[in-house]
């Protein structure tokens, strides 16, 4: 079949998988990684054949995505920020949300002149990074339990030009560095609730790696150690900045006000909703 025919082949095989209403985008993401070429180029091709090959490859790469595989994992990349990261189920694919983390420390780092910055659980090292990209003068730290994943995070830095820039730690939470201060923490915490495990999507529940996702019963025991850690090892005038789930706003505000945080201030979302908690040590 030609490319053209294949990637109606793959649209039509996509109907039926988790996600029907994106499996014409799906097909030819998966079709332009196989091809190896750019969407441009492809439409000049779309008349010619694929090779048997690499029909039976693009086939595999259906039945993955089919069957719930997130696309980032099978393609093995993914974007955020604008820059591009490495990405396998060793870590939580990097989503547009947290984005808004990366901003809002953005607007912190002009009140220090070499900020001391620390990403708690960088995972693929997409907040390190971007911070890195954002702040020259940054002096940037990244701790992760996992050792894949820090392996996973030094590449990404290397592939953006930061191998130099990062520094990474294995261990959890700020254990590492508990001798050392930080002007600013930034986290994005495993925050989902044992009990929502059966309500997330299929690429969510059964592919990213649970340790990065679920956090008790409530959702908030990585938060609550969290809190105190930060404030701890945060420089006074320091700031920890932090992303949590949907409703979990009222909690995460109590927890940092008793943690002794002032002011706290909460980022939302394109929807209004509160995702990031943004408080400072006196």
């Amino acid at each position: 079949m030609t490319l053209q025919e294949w990637l109606k082949e793959g649209e039509a095989q996509l109907r039926h998988g988790p996600h029907p209403d994106k499996a014409r985008r799906d097909a030819e993401f998966l079709l332009l990684h196989m091809a190896g070429c750019e969407r441009p180029a492809m439409l000049t091709k779309r008349d010619e054949m694929l090779p048997a090959g690499e029909a039976i490859a693009y086939e595999a790469l259906l039945k993955r995505r089919a069957a719930g595989e997130p696309i980032q994992y099978i393609l093995g990349k993914a974007e955020f920020y604008g820059l591009p990261f490495h990405v396998t189920p060793d870590v939580l694919i990097p989503r547009p949300e947290t984005e808004h983390l990366v901003e809002k420390v953005v607007e912190l780092l002009p009140l220090f002149s070499r900020p001391r910055v620390i990403d708690v659980g960088t995972g693929s090292g997409a907040i390190a990074i971007a911070l890195a990209h954002e702040g020259p003068s940054a002096a940037i730290t990244s701790i992760d339990v996992s050792r894949s994943a820090l392996e996973l995070a030094r590449g990404n830095a290397a592939l953006n030009g930061f191998a130099d820039r990062i520094r990474f730690l294995q261990g959890d939470l700020l254990g590492p560095v508990a001798d050392e201060r930080f002007d600013i923490v930034a986290s994005n915490p495993p925050y989902v609730p044992e009990g929502d495990r059966a309500s997330l999507a299929v690429e969510v529940r059964e592919h990213e790696p649970a340790v990065a996702l679920f956090a008790g019963e409530d959702g908030l025991d990585v938060i609550r150690r969290l809190v105190a850690e930060a404030f701890a090892g945060l420089a006074p005038g320091g700031w920890l900045t932090m992303e949590f789930g949907y409703g979990q706003w009222p909690a995460v505000s109590e927890l940092m006000s008793e943690g002794g945080f002032e002011p706290i201030e909460f980022v939302p979302d394109l929807q209004g909703i509160p995702r990031v908690a943004v408080g400072r040590r006196p």
